[in-house]
Order: C-alpha cells, then sequence, then structure tokens
C-alpha cells in the first residue's frame, strides 16, 4: 500500500467519523485492509498536517493556494448539465484541468471527483440529487 494511497483513506476516515487516537485509525484503516505501524502512523499524521481537537483528529486549516472557485467558474464556465449523478461543465478552450483543480480543492460532499479534457469537465457526483444540487451551487457562485 502506498502513502499517498494510505493517506487518502485517513483522510476519508477522519471526515467520516470521530477519530480519537492512533489505535483507532490504526483499527479502521485495517478494516480497509490497510496494515500500518504506530511509527506510520504518526508520521502520516505529521505530514498531514492533522491536529487533535474535541471532534477528534483535524486537518490544520491550510491558506489557499491559487484562485477562488467563484472566480474561476466566472472566468472559464460556459455551461453546466446534469446527466444522472454527474455533471457536464463546459469551459473555453484549454481551461477544463483548471476549473477542475479549484472543484477539487473544494472538498465538497457533492464531488466523488473529476476528470477533464481541454473544454470539458466531468464532475462525478454520489447520485442525481447531489449532481442538481452541485449545478445548482455552481450557478449561485457566478450569480453573485
Amino acid at each position: 500500500m502506498n502513502k499517498s494511497f494510505r493517506q487518502g483513506q485517513i483522510t476519508s476516515i477522519i471526515r467520516q467519523k470521530e477519530i480519537f487516537t492512533q489505535d483507532e485509525l490504526a483499527r479502521e484503516l485495517a478494516l480497509l485492509g490497510i496494515q500500518t505501524t504506530q511509527v506510520t502512523l504518526s508520521r502520516d499524521i505529521r505530514e498531514m498536517g492533522l491536529v487533535k481537537t474535541a471532534d477528534g483528529y483535524r486537518p490544520l486549516p491550510s491558506e489557499r493556494n491559487g484562485p477562488e472557485l467563484a472566480d474561476v467558474l466566472d472566468e472559464y464556465m460556459r455551461d453546466v448539465k446534469v446527466a444522472q449523478n454527474l455533471l457536464v461543465v463546459r469551459t473555453s478552450p484549454g481551461n477544463a484541468n483548471t476549473l477542475a483543480v479549484a472543484l477539487d480543492n473544494e472538498e465538497m460532499d457533492e464531488i466523488v471527483g473529476t476528470i477533464a479534457g481541454d473544454d470539458t469537465v466531468m464532475v462525478i457526483a454520489p447520485d442525481h440529487e447531489s449532481a442538481v444540487k452541485l449545478r445548482q451551487t455552481l450557478l449561485d457562485l457566478i450569480a453573485d
């Protein structure tokens, strides 16, 4: 199991559950088939910038890198359509990747992932209702 995948699973776990100890975290990872040592978990927690709070481990607030999502949407989004649990977002040529990165950086529950081409971003939502809600959120951001 590589470090990036393990750390991604740690992020997913602490978003879904309150994890207060490294032992709890190790047990949750083991349920996913990821065996790890306490030393490795300590290093991951430090590298990921996690801190222990009253609600369990949480990431430290980080400074934003890059432009705000609303600015990227306003500049590049040309159209957005729902297709089942997907959003198809059209951009100006050459700007789909910029928009996909901005969407991914938001870490929204309505976004499972994105795939960018040259002028199209496919946004994967967990279900149709989330896709509809996300479309409206994007439209609201450019309306402000």
